[in-house]
């Protein structure tokens, strides 16, 4: 397996020097969320500090945006970072795109299919000189000229193709089935449990596969799972993990990840919580029974061995989800903790 790093939502003027500790103790990725701030943003930042990271989103809210001018973003980056770059791009619920974005809701899944054939349509044209043509239920593309088009790509070896990898994020299985159709990687929500991502999500990734375009790479969609460590030594990151795990589980959309443990009551219970505001209470609602079966539980120095054998065979990067902070001295605190979670999940 690969291992990422994603720290959650960190300031502009934070990335550099983050991605630039990251590459040094060894990690393979760096995963940068639209929650605070622009992904995008930090993703320039982080590629100017590195040179051998692999750098991507996760995940960029695609209804907030025009399919070209996520193409056009994604183009640029990939650039930047000699080629360095994925798009992970996600839907978000309702709420969110309406009332926070101002955009219009549809269905998710067919919207996402869209999108995607619309972006990569761009990059053909830009890079090939195929003509612009991407029509669909929600768009109607076909408007490019010289003037608003990049220069092909050209940062990989003599014979090689440009390609910019897209990958997309769900709870559910229609958002799985798209990924395993149309992307090359599926982010796991971290909200999941392992028997969820066996029994769920993974036969959803096959069907899609089944359905893949020839134009596409016929590999498989790359399972990148994000995991909350809950180590029961620290009271402080375990009860926040369990803060973590209560507020998702509040989200009536993501129900179906409980309901493979029986526990729709408590996600019922968590979502009342919410809607009255009582968030101080909810994490009252997830045991140790629940909270294990979403987060890995042990000693620190337990991880990552729990994490490498909960996740072999199911996944092809993971980003353990622990506390991250840059030290005075441009190193990451914790460094041992991660560096052996590294080493034994590289070789899981």
């Amino acid at each position: 397996m690969k291992v990422d790093l994603a720290p959650g939502a960190i300031a502009p003027g934070a990335v550099a020097g983050l991605a630039a500790a990251a590459e040094a103790v060894g990690f393979d990725g760096l995963w940068l969320p639209e929650t605070q701030h622009d992904p995008f943003v930090g993703a320039a930042l982080a590629a100017a500090a590195t040179s051998r990271l692999h750098l991507g989103t996760s995940v960029a809210i695609a209804f907030a945006r025009s399919p070209t001018v996520l193409a056009q973003t994604a183009w640029d980056l990939a650039a930047l970072s000699g080629g360095r770059f994925e798009l992970g791009l996600g839907t978000q619920v309702r709420a969110h795109v309406q009332r926070r974005f101002g955009m219009a809701w549809s269905e998710p899944a067919p919207r996402l299919a869209e999108w995607l054939g619309a972006i990569r349509a761009a990059w053909a044209t830009w890079q090939d000189g195929a003509p612009f043509q991407w029509t669909s239920e929600h768009l109607d593309l076909s408007l490019m000229t010289p003037f608003f088009s990049p220069p092909p790509l050209a940062y990989t070896t003599p014979g090689d193709e440009p390609r910019i990898p897209i990958s997309v994020a769900g709870v559910n299985v229609g958002l799985a089935r798209l990924a395993g159709r149309l992307a090359d990687g599926f982010h796991v929500h971290p909200f999941h449990t392992a028997r969820y991502l066996a029994k769920v999500l993974e036969p959803a990734l096959s069907a899609g596969a089944e359905r893949r375009p020839a134009e596409l790479p016929r590999r498989r969609a790359e399972r990148i799972v994000p995991v909350f460590l809950a180590p029961t030594d620290r009271p402080a990151i375990q009860e926040a993990v369990r803060r973590q795990v209560a507020f998702y589980a509040s989200t009536p959309s993501y129900r179906a990840v409980l309901a493979t443990h029986d526990r729709d009551r408590v996600g019922e219970q968590l979502s009342r919580l919410a809607a009255t505001g009582r968030w101080a209470e909810m994490a009252d609602l997830v045991d140790d029974e629940l909270l294990a079966q979403v987060a890995v539980m042990g000693p620190a120095d337990s991880l990552a061995d729990t994490l490498a054998g909960r996740l072999a065979g199911h996944a092809e990067r993971v980003a353990p989800l622990w506390p991250v902070r840059v030290e005075p001295d441009g190193s990451l605190a914790d460094a041992r903790v991660w560096e052996r979670l590294i080493g034994t999940l590289r070789d899981a």
